[in-house]
């Protein structure tokens, strides 16, 4: 295998977590599905600006979190289903407990600060560390803690979650996601 080959097989393996923030970013499979499309034809066309043996996937997600924002410039004054009138309609049967627990969630998560959402699927979801999250977010490690934190106070409030625990003096919080993520 050569440079190229590895470069690509870590690009790849990046993907599903690429998707996942990004899905949590928007809130919309389709967009989310462009964004991480984006992202590898960017990172693609600026490999020469990745520094070798550094984090791969701290790139791709400090790539992807850049043209989430530039995207949410723009579109910031368009409105999709203001009213909530489309949602309204949907339905869901009682076997979809899983899904209809999973959208609570979703929504919990779409009602944090956009800082918040993004700290806390960076670090409980995507199983990046306090510092993998600050240098991606581009703030302090604190700034993460505390965003976290908050994020998970919220979250759980909105979902009637009691006795969560404080969690700003761990020095990394469990990963939630299925195993965490692969280097």
């Amino acid at each position: 295998m050569n440079a190229q080959d590895d470069v690509r097989g870590a690009m790849l393996a990046a993907v599903p977590s690429l998707r996942a923030f990004a899905i949590s970013l928007c809130g919309d499979v389709d967009r989310a599905n462009d964004l991480v499309q984006e992202t590898l034809l960017r990172a693609w066309s600026h490999l020469d600006s990745f520094e070798p043996g550094t984090n791969m996937s701290a790139w791709l997600f400090t790539i992807l979190r850049n043209h989430f924002r530039t995207e949410y410039r723009k579109r910031r004054r368009e409105v999709e289903d203001a009213d909530g009138g489309y949602a309204e309609r949907l339905t869901a049967r009682e076997e979809q407990t899983a899904h209809i627990e999973f959208n609570e969630l979703r929504e919990g998560l779409m009602k944090l600060s956009p800082d918040q959402r993004e700290a806390l699927i960076l670090v409980g979801a995507s199983g990046f560390s306090y510092e993998e999250a600050a240098k991606i977010c581009n703030c302090a490690v604190g700034t993460i803690k505390s965003r976290v934190n908050r994020a998970r106070l919220r979250l759980a409030e909105t979902l009637g979650v009691e006795n969560v625990p404080d969690m700003t003096n761990e020095p990394d919080p469990p990963i939630a996601a299925s195993g965490g993520r692969e280097e």
